[in-house]
């Protein structure tokens, strides 16, 4: 799980972008798509696997980043005559332009996952088939895997249908403006019942104990001329957005369980230390959490705007180590079979541009709702997957951990000797002069060193800045 999520917005900078270059050769990050992968998307993009079904009278809409071209997902939501909703939910057909045992799909077994980097990503396939031929883009004719969800009043699935269609998103949206059209009530019924349907989900998450942490995002930005950092507090609409694809994941891992072949995404519940560190970060803060009070109530109370709450979701994020995934074939119950932070089984399905495995579900499930035999080749590569998508997360998070460490050190290479306010959110056991400082402006998480007295966890504090070497990609605080 990376500790936190950026992106990149204002005028170029050169040496950070040189840096960042150096990072993608250090990590061996995949860089040009080989001629041959590139000369089969070109192909695939003009002569994709299409379906009968046409869907393209569904007013279909997306919501992504303002910036984003790779769009897995959209959506329409309607109320229905009888009662409760029906969400029609499509998801780029990826599987009908890569075919198995070509070029372009041992080129996306080697990537495993769109990379995310500030001034770029490194995408799992090709630009013409992920921003072009793929994409569910405003305005164009696309194949699809369109799930169809009709819920109760309280938001409970009762009924999942799934196959091929076109279909033809008619908006491209973004967060911000869907949260402004929804809080000022100018939001049309399909965008306003994202709402009303993601708060029932919310509740029922609750119901089953589940958790979603609303971390802040870390922002690069440009302020008269120079890097700056800020964070970013997830929106409510962030949120609903999230549950659609939740509950799209926990119905595509109740379809494969009932065939008895997929793939779900499991997460072991978190050893009883974990939660005890987390108690003690908690008291640390001065965040209030009675014993009898659990976990996920207590995040749920939480607001990403105060520092300090937002200092507990991101080690909140710890919980969520170990998420792995488990293959079962032959009708055999998988364990572990739960993803301890989704309280359900649950698999990933709603990002297949983005993520291999997502190609494989989908496949899968479309079989599991036809009554037919899924596709051997998508069985015959199920043994292999958990280990490909182990290597491409554990690449993933290693670039965005990297990525932070060397954009706080560049942004900060100026101001070395300069001090800041800031708090102690993390003391090392058995190093209780060594530690973690959250500082509020900028928006910095940094290792702490004291030189005489322990450091005081949740205690706020005056730091001195002692080094920030983006060749190093590190930065380094004292006591002031």
């Amino acid at each position: 799980m990376p500790r936190r999520q950026m992106h990149m917005t204002g005028a170029d900078g050169a040496a950070l972008r040189a840096a960042l270059r150096e990072l993608r050769t250090k990590l061996e990050v995949p860089a040009e798509f080989p001629a041959a992968v590139l000369a089969e998307a070109e192909h695939a993009a003009a002569h994709p696997r299409l379906p009968d079904s046409d869907s393209t009278d569904i007013p279909f809409f997306t919501i992504d980043p303002p910036t984003s071209v790779d769009l897995d997902q959209a959506m329409h939501l309607a109320k229905r005559p009888a009662g409760g909703y029906r969400l029609h939910y499509a998801i780029a057909d990826v599987a009908a332009f890569v075919a198995p045992g070509g070029a372009l799909d041992a080129e996306a077994h080697r990537r495993v996952t769109t990379l995310y980097f500030p001034d770029g990503r490194v995408p799992l396939h090709p630009a013409v088939l992920s921003e072009g031929a793929a994409s569910l883009l405003p305005d164009q004719t696309r194949p699809a895997l369109l799930w169809r969800l009709d819920l109760d009043a309280d938001g409970r699935v009762e009924t999942v249908d799934l196959r091929r269609a076109l279909v033809r998103s008619r908006a491209k949206l973004d967060y911000d403006g869907v949260q402004k059209a929804i809080d000022t009530r100018t939001a049309e019924e399909p965008l306003a019942l994202l709402a009303d349907i993601g708060r029932l989900r919310e509740a029922l998450e609750q119901e089953r104990g589940g958790i979603s942490l609303n971390v802040p995002e870390q922002e690069i930005v440009e302020r008269d001329g120079t890097y700056a950092l800020a964070y970013r507090a997830p929106l409510p609409a962030d949120g609903w957005n999230a549950q659609i694809s939740l509950m799209t994941g926990m119905a595509a891992a109740e379809l494969m369980l009932a065939t008895g072949t997929g793939i779900l995404r499991t997460l072991p519940n978190a050893p009883d230390g974990a939660v005890g560190r987390l108690r003690r970060a908690a008291k640390a803060l001065r965040i209030d959490w009675p014993h009898h009070v659990p976990y996920a109530e207590l995040v749920r109370s939480l607001d990403p705007h105060r520092p300090a709450h937002a200092a507990f979701l991101q080690e909140c994020t710890a919980l969520l180590r170990g998420a792995g995934y488990t293959v079962f074939t032959g009708g055999d119950r998988p364990d572990p079979a739960i993803h301890a932070a989704v309280a359900v089984p649950y698999t990933h399905c709603t990002a297949p541009l983005r993520r291999l495995v997502d190609r494989y579900t989908g496949e899968l499930c479309v079989a599991a709702v036809a009554g037919a035999e899924p596709p051997p080749w998508a069985v015959a590569a199920l043994a292999a997957l958990p280990d490909e998508m182990a290597h491409g997360s554990r690449l993933a998070n290693t670039v965005e951990r990297e990525c932070v460490d060397l954009v706080e050190a560049a942004v900060l290479k100026d101001r070395v000797g300069e001090t800041f306010e800031g708090t102690v959110i993390d003391v090392k056991d058995r190093e209780p002069l060594v530690g973690t400082v959250h500082l509020e402006d900028p928006a910095v998480v940094g290792r702490i060193e004291s030189a005489a007295r322990d450091l005081p966890l949740g205690e706020r504090i005056r730091v001195r800045l002692t080094a920030a070497d983006p060749g190093t990609a590190k930065i380094l605080f004292a006591v002031a």
